[in-house]
């Protein structure tokens, strides 16, 4: 699932400007998109427009986007072109490869040497830009409940591996690295939940797209389980409950400005 990990006061606004999707401090990006990059995933295919890098110009480009951060701890925005000719990793067979790009397999887990450290990555291949797409499971967010289902220890290590988990009702999801939502699912949307600080914290996903290489059912991808609803719920009385406290605090920073004789 995903959630926000980056912040938004630490986009790299500088190199937003230079493709065109910042100016005067103010982004021109959708919200969809700018909740993929501060989650952690790519974007979806973006017109680029009058960019400018490295002294060169460019009139017109196609990429998504992504962040990552840099060992200053700041964030490098990463910029996915689409790709003449596919290029795989070396720890993948050239048939390894090929099942990926002709979809055969929706991912592949591999074992691999980071510097010495031995990391589990899922490799996918995003059709759209022909570039393999590199996730070290271990960053994968697992979420605790989903449709206000626990799911169980196999469940998650499932879904951390890009394995498809099916509910009681029937709601199956599998995660995407490649997805600006970061998950596919037979349902149009999901609530799911993550345990934080010992309370309970809902993400909702609308319009996802279909599992690889499926198709939504239109009789039943917009049809919800009561466990679904009662998710739902719950993440409206919980935002309900914390909206007036965010009031008050906002009240109380604004009467601290105006007796300190400043404002934001």
């Amino acid at each position: 699932m995903v959630q926000k990990i980056y912040k938004d006061q630490d986009l790299p606004m500088g190199d937003l400007g230079q493709i065109g999707l910042a100016e005067n401090g103010r982004l021109i990006l959708d919200e969809s998109d700018l909740q993929a990059l501060l989650s952690g995933s790519r974007t979806g295919m973006l017109k680029l427009q009058n960019i400018t890098a490295d002294g060169a110009n460019i009139d017109s480009l196609d990429a998504k986007l992504s962040l990552r951060q840099n060992d200053r701890g700041s964030l490098d925005l990463l910029v996915h072109p689409v790709y003449r000719e596919a290029r795989y990793p070396e720890y993948l067979t050239d048939s390894e490869a090929e099942s990926l790009e002709k979809g055969a397999e929706v991912n592949l887990e591999k074992i691999i040497n980071d510097h010495g450290v031995k990391k589990e990555v899922l490799v996918e291949f995003d059709r759209e830009t022909r570039e393999f797409i590199i996730t070290d499971t271990e960053k994968v967010l697992v979420p605790d409940m989903v449709n206000n289902e626990y799911l169980t220890l196999e469940q998650k290590e499932r879904y951390r591996k890009g394995k498809e988990v099916e509910l009681s009702d029937g709601t199956r999801f599998q995660y995407a690295g490649g997805d600006a939502r970061g998950v596919r699912a037979n349902k149009l949307a999901l609530i799911a939940s993550v345990i934080v600080d010992g309370g309970m914290s809902y993400l909702l996903y609308k319009g996802l797209n279909a599992m690889f290489g499926q198709k939504h059912d239109p009789q039943k991808a917009d049809v919800y389980s009561k466990g679904h609803y009662q998710a739902l719920e719950d993440m409206v009385k919980k935002n309900e409950t914390e909206r007036p406290a965010n009031r008050r605090n906002e009240s109380e920073q604004s009467r601290a400005s105006s007796r300190s004789g400043y404002s934001r």
